[in-house]
């Protein structure tokens, strides 16, 4: 494999152009529109986002919870334009570590890369955990046995099998995105008829009287602006950001799709209202039932709050029924699992391409042509996390996840921002450029990044996420932070392995991208 020092117009198959960016080697054309959101909506996990953070987020915001839902998704959006445009101009599997690099510069590039690397490791690490609670609830449910479910209150048993769990679904990330495309798109259904049952019987047995708390329907769910306070309202948004993250796995995805330049970006935007309007329906339907208050089958209850359907399977939809519940949270979380291991492979393996990391990871294995060593090296880093987290912590879910949520503003606002500089001199040719190259990217980052810096100062307080605390400092702001710092550490690191990239000699926007050819 050569390469050529050149500026490479290359069209991929519908029309656009762009730079020549560095092939991968990975399969090109194998994923069409809708393989591409099915892998964004399998990646956000809908029905795992729900049950772990359905009960936390009303605990913050009460009855706003469904305003809430629909204020996460506004930064989402105007974000999800960002990186609509950039892949038309730069069709990368890097997606933000690319476009930051070329747009700010290779430090705020690594870092930005680094954000998207760690959030997605915390996240597998909760799925692994979400779908090993949901195997031994299910395994219980099947078997009859209160003490087969009663095995995940077992450390030794619950590390074990989430482990296990971690190293198939490696396996299955490591032979490539087509070797289950019929299963994912199975269990993507699985997840929206399941939910969608559930909403309707929720609906249908809101305000029985075996079930005092529930509540009646009322438009001021809908309003953000009755949220009791504005700490409340953005440890709320936090949340529910964190339950929109996770489509732009479409966008990584990108050199593995027909239409590289357009069709992740739609895929984004077709999985995006899937997410909304599964996660309002589902939520108001909750509220109505059970209601949001931390008593008896309240949503807000601690003692279930981390894992809601858990609790409602039974009371809304019946011992038969109920078991569909636990079914597709198990469901959720593993095909999650497996999609989400797409954008942290291909991420290393585009910064280990630009010479950012190791050239090592920028190995694609040569039959199945997906980045096998940085698969493997994701997997091995999902384990010891949540391994060392779970030894540490018994309340890990929930700190990782408002953890997770810092992450996710982090990266998506300053990809969000690249989008606005790196078009700066096309915004006045066109009403469409000056809102969705410059307006929408701008005001999604500058919320994404509001959210971040009072996150940042919440955190700190050890009653933030789970109440916990590490010398008096919340566990929240020290995972967060302290994961932060570590990616800090590794640049400077890089810097000293990799000179070439942190001088701007490998990829910045003044210098073309090389592009491999066999």
């Amino acid at each position: 494999m050569t390469q050529l020092d050149v500026r490479l117009d290359a069209s991929d198959g519908d029309g656009a152009s762009s730079e020549g960016m560095r092939a991968k080697g990975l399969n090109g054309n194998s994923v069409g529109l809708m393989g591409s959101a099915v892998i964004g909506v399998s990646t956000v996990a809908p029905v795992y986002c729900l049950t772990s953070t359905l009960g936390s987020t009303a605990g913050e915001v009460g009855v706003q919870m469904p305003a809430v839902f629909l204020a996460g998704f506004l930064p989402m959006l105007l974000v999800a334009f960002a990186y609509r445009e950039l892949n038309k101009a730069m069709p990368d599997c890097g997606t933000s570590f690319t476009w930051t690099v070329q747009a700010f510069g290779p430090r705020v590039g690594w870092m930005c890369g680094w954000g998207l690397v760690i959030a997605t490791i915390i996240v597998l690490s909760n799925l692994a955990g979400v779908a090993t609670s949901y195997f031994w609830l299910l395994a219980g449910e099947v078997t009859g046995s209160t003490a087969v479910a009663d095995l995940d209150g077992n450390k030794a048993v619950h590390i074990v099998t989430c482990l296990a769990l971690i190293a198939l679904a490696t396996v299955i990330s490591y032979r490539g995105m087509t070797a289950t495309k019929g299963l994912q798109y199975a269990l993507v259904a699985l997840q929206l008829v399941v939910l969608a049952v559930f909403v309707a019987m929720a609906f249908s047995k809101a305000g029985s009287a075996d079930l005092p708390t529930s509540a009646d329907f009322s438009w001021s769910w809908l309003n953000p602006f009755a949220v009791q306070s504005f700490a409340a309202f953005t440890a709320g948004l936090s949340l529910s950001i964190f339950m929109y993250w996770g489509w732009d796995a479409c966008l990584t995805a990108n050199e593995e799709t027909s239409g590289s330049s357009r069709t992740p970006g739609r895929a984004a935007l077709v999985a995006m209202v899937v997410l909304v309007g599964s996660y309002l329906a589902t939520g108001v339907a909750a509220q109505m039932v059970v209601g949001s208050g931390d008593e008896g089958l309240g949503l807000a209850n601690p003692d279930t709050s981390d894992n809601v359907f858990a609790a409602l399977a039974g009371p809304v939809m019946g011992p038969g029924l109920g078991v569909l519940l636990f079914v597709a949270v198990l469901a959720s979380a593993a095909a999650s699992l497996q999609t989400t291991f797409i954008p942290v492979a291909r991420t290393v393996l585009a910064m280990s391409t630009y010479e950012a990391l190791p050239a090592s990871y920028a190995r694609v294995h040569p039959r199945f042509r997906t980045p096998g060593r940085a698969t493997v090296t994701a997997g091995v880093a999902t384990g010891v996390f949540y391994t060392v987290m779970t030894l540490v912590s018994e309340h890990v879910l929930v700190d990782t996840i408002y953890a997770l949520g810092l992450m996710i503003c982090f990266y998506y606002a300053l990809t969000a921002f690249a989008c606005a500089w790196y078009f700066r001199a096309d915004l006045l040719k066109s009403g469409r450029d000056l809102m969705f190259k410059g307006l929408f990217p701008l005001v999604g980052g500058v919320l994404l990044a509001a959210v971040f810096v009072k996150t940042l100062v919440d955190m700190w307080d050890p009653a933030y996420g789970s109440g916990s605390s590490v010398l008096g400092v919340g566990s929240v702001f020290v995972i967060g932070v302290g994961l932060l710092a570590l990616g800090v550490l590794i640049m400077c690191v890089m810097r000293r392995r990799s000179p070439a990239f942190f001088r701007g000699e490998v990829l910045t926007r003044s210098t073309p991208a090389l592009i491999a050819e066999d």
